[in-house]
């Protein structure tokens, strides 16, 4: 069964365009059925309609600070849709528990470090001020805390000497730009379950199961 997905957006929706390219493919497990942005000058918003997606704005700002007014209109709108899954891309509005949970397995947030590390706000200067040699992104469930649900993929990227927080971003991105879409054909493919708030992948999705960074012999991240 062809899962269907709403991206929730706030920018310019780059890992957005990953996932709607991704999910044209005819053996992807998911459509892209709805991209929705909670503000009207996201740049995401006329990708998503030049790729085909329907797009809309629910204005998070007309809500003020009650979030609960809010989600209940983002839920009528998925309702619609009749959603199945979520993926947040650079959606920057905090949901409440009681969301959260509703969605809770369904809703997907990728974030630019290696999880548990450099959560939050600035995570490519955290690297950076730590020294770490490897850095990446994560693909998790979200739960009502912030950037700690259960990890369903990771991707890593060598931290170069003269990295400033502007070229780590840059590379990282790239590789965001590679594992969300693979994380959502593994969610919506059915191959991922959470147990005791950790992922257990199914045995057949793994394909080279080695992972050397910095790269020997290949092309550096």
């Amino acid at each position: 069964m062809t899962r269907r997905v709403a991206i929730l957006i706030s920018g310019r929706g780059s890992n957005m365009t990953a996932l709607i390219e991704a999910a044209k493919a005819d053996a992807f497990p998911a459509r892209i059925v709805v991209v929705i942005s909670n503000k009207p000058d996201a740049a995401g918003l006329a990708k998503a309609r030049d790729a085909g997606v329907a797009a809309l704005t629910i204005e998070s700002a007309a809500f003020g600070k009650d979030r609960g007014a809010f989600e209940a209109k983002l839920q009528q709108v998925l309702d619609e849709h009749r959603v199945d899954l979520i993926c947040l891309g650079g959606f920057m509005r905090l949901f409440t528990a009681d969301f959260v949970q509703r969605w809770h397995g369904r809703m997907l947030n990728i974030h630019p470090s290696l999880l548990p590390s450099f959560p939050g706000l600035d995570p490519h200067g955290q690297a950076l001020r730590a020294g770490v040699k490897i850095s990446g992104a994560t693909v998790h469930f979200v739960i009502p805390e912030t950037d700690a649900g259960p990890i369903v993929m990771q991707g890593a990227v060598t931290v170069h000497s003269d990295d400033t927080v502007d070229t780590l971003a840059a590379r990282v991105l790239r590789i965001e730009h590679r594992i969300y879409p693979e994380a959502l054909r593994l969610v919506a493919g059915g191959l991922v379950a959470i147990e005791r708030g950790v992922c257990r992948i199914a045995a057949d999705a793994f394909g080279d199961d080695r992972l050397i960074s910095p790269a020997t012999g290949g092309t550096p991240g």
